[in-house]
């Protein structure tokens, strides 16, 4: 991939200011063109270059990156989340790649927004909580952006702003120096360009990467999730997503409609209690000694978890499990290729609150792959996105199919 470093800081110095998803650093084209120069000196010799080689990356800031604060969105002091680099990040130097700057996320991962806005229209939010990372790729600014997911961080913020949006299984990218939110949750994942980067960078990151899978049936059996937990969106995303499934049937692929989440208020309720529960026992030594510096939401959530048992932690944690077992089970029944919902409730909310990420939490918890991309435009002409899901650790199966769907998009 060609990159023109001068081209890619006219765009940062455009949009950058408007959208803010970034955290401010001092000298930082001096810094960049800098470690560029060290890529290039590292791989002059070879004569295949790697993966991704010269290729500017924005890396979510609760991820350990040397040189580099992690602040993780907080008023807290940075050098209590030192630590040693993350694996991810180190993959990413080895692949050839430049660490384009740390960007901004909602305070630990949570509710409570940072500064960043959505390049549609900046009176709208790009989504939590990777929120920069979905900006910059949005706004062009970066091509591949990394971020993480606990309930919704990625394909919520990905859909909002219209970009490629890949949250692969529960455990296929090491999440070893990432300030941790909820350790049986908590997912990394990425925001990129186009498909081929999307399987390039999943090469590179994601443990015993398949490159040799193929998947050539081009017409496919899809699962439409139907009952309560569609009945959460608003009325625009209902009706999208129902066009969308006629849309697919026309192209010829086969349907298969299935109310899959019938309990899912207590799915939801499970997934808070296990995610809120860890949420403070990662954080009860630094709520204890810095607590006037925590937001209100993140507060309040660290308070709720204390009031969880261990016991019913740990029946939380199992719940996973079942639900996996479930959603694999009916997809083996109905002999379906992947599953299909909506991405959001909704296109982005209008001002800084994060947008409720209800539509992606099932998928979360059981720690299942998912991809989504921008499919349609919404009636105040922000991205709408559908999410498709395939099978626990065969992420490679389903970046095949999302590809032959996002060849077939209207969009």
């Amino acid at each position: 991939m060609d990159i023109n470093f001068n081209k890619i800081f006219e765009i940062f110095d455009k949009k950058e200011q408007n959208i803010k998803s970034f955290i401010p650093e001092e000298n930082k084209k001096q810094r960049i063109y800098e470690d560029l120069e060290k890529v290039k000196n590292k791989f002059s010799s070879s004569e295949i270059k790697p993966p991704l080689y010269c290729l500017p990356v924005g890396i979510k800031d609760i991820i350990i990156t040397d040189g580099f604060k992690t602040k993780c969105g907080s008023e807290l002091p940075a050098d209590i989340f030192n630590g040693k680099e993350a694996s991810i990040v180190t993959k990413l130097k080895e692949a050839g790649a430049v660490i384009f700057g740390k960007t901004v996320t909602t305070e630990f991962a949570y509710f409570e927004p940072g500064p960043t806005r959505n390049p549609h229209n900046y009176n709208h939010t790009p989504g939590g909580s990777s929120s920069g990372s979905a900006a910059a790729v949005a706004a062009g600014i970066v091509p591949l952006a990394f971020g993480t997911q606990t309930i919704g961080s990625i394909i919520r913020p990905a859909a909002y702003c219209g970009v490629i949006g890949f949250k692969p299984s529960y455990g296929r990218i090491e999440t070893d120096g990432v300030v941790p939110f909820s350790v049986s949750a908590d997912h990394l994942g990425f925001f990129a360009e186009n498909f081929n980067l999307t399987e390039k960078t999943s090469s590179v990151v994601c443990k015993n990467w398949n490159t040799n899978v193929v998947f050539d049936r081009k017409n496919l059996t899809i699962g439409a999730v139907t009952g309560k937990f569609i009945r959460q969106a608003d009325d625009e995303m209902i009706k999208f997503y129902e066009q969308s499934i006629i849309n697919l049937e026309k192209r010829g692929h086969k349907l298969v409609k299935i109310d899959l989440f019938g309990d899912i208020e207590k799915i939801n309720s499970i997934h808070r209690k296990m995610i809120a529960a860890e949420f403070s026992q990662v954080h009860k030594d630094w709520f204890a000694k810095y607590k006037n510096l925590y937001r209100l939401k993140t507060a309040e959530l660290i308070t709720e978890g204390m009031q969880v048992s261990q016991r019913d932690l740990e029946d939380a944690k199992s719940q996973r499990f079942e639900l996996r077992k479930h959603i694999e089970l009916q997809k083996t029944l109905n002999k379906i290729d992947v599953w299909i919902s909506p991405a959001t409730l909704g296109d982005a909310p209008e001002g800084m609150a994060t947008g409720s990420p209800l539509m992606n939490l099932p998928w979360t918890f059981s720690g299942l792959p998912v991809i989504t991309f921008q499919s349609g435009k919404s009636v105040k002409n922000l991205p709408l996105a559908l999410q498709y899901t395939g099978s626990f650790m065969k992420d490679e199966e389903l970046l095949k199919i999302a590809k032959i769907l996002f060849d077939g998009t209207d969009y």
